[in-house]
């Protein structure tokens, strides 16, 4: 009954079908926001890398160094764990098949830079961390390629 007054309303008010490559048709994306997220992780990677441990005995130091770290390790997580939601949403949103056929590697490329995520989350590798700052610097020249523009690459640090 709700689908026939449904049908008999859509017939008596006709309009154009909308379509949209994403859940929103906003038209913003950007893989720069992965970037900030992959390099947040990366530089919670080095700092954690360059922390020295405290004497032995010293209970307060201690508390304060493992306080230290366990706040650089949830920041490179959650930076890490953010980037590659970042760029799942560009991969499957943004990019259509016209893409690919430009790009036929653009599977691989999101699918390691997702895997270089995870890596970067649960690990604390350097080499990894850098890794993933240059598989989104590729992604980035992908991208703004799709769009026909020229857009440098930087990075904050």
């Amino acid at each position: 009954m709700l689908k026939d007054a449904l049908n008999k309303f859509a017939q008596q008010l006709p309009a154009e079908e909308a379509s949209a490559h994403c859940d929103g048709p906003c038209g913003v994306y950007d893989p720069a926001s992965a970037r900030i997220a992959a390099e947040a992780a990366l530089s919670m990677t080095k700092k954690i890398l360059a922390l020295d441990p405290p004497a032995e005995g010293d209970a307060q130091a201690w508390a304060s160094y493992l306080n230290t770290v366990s706040r650089y390790v949830q920041i490179k997580e959650e930076q890490a764990h953010l980037a590659k939601e970042e760029l799942l949403v560009l991969w499957t949103d943004y990019f259509k098949p016209v893409h690919l056929e430009a790009y036929p590697d653009i599977h691989t490329t999101f699918w390691n830079a997702a895997k270089l995520c995870s890596s970067v989350k649960v690990e604390v590798n350097l080499e990894h961390a850098q890794e993933l700052m240059d598989a989104i610097e590729e992604i980035h020249k992908i991208f703004w390629a799709t769009k026909n523009r020229d857009v440098e690459y930087y990075t904050a640090s």
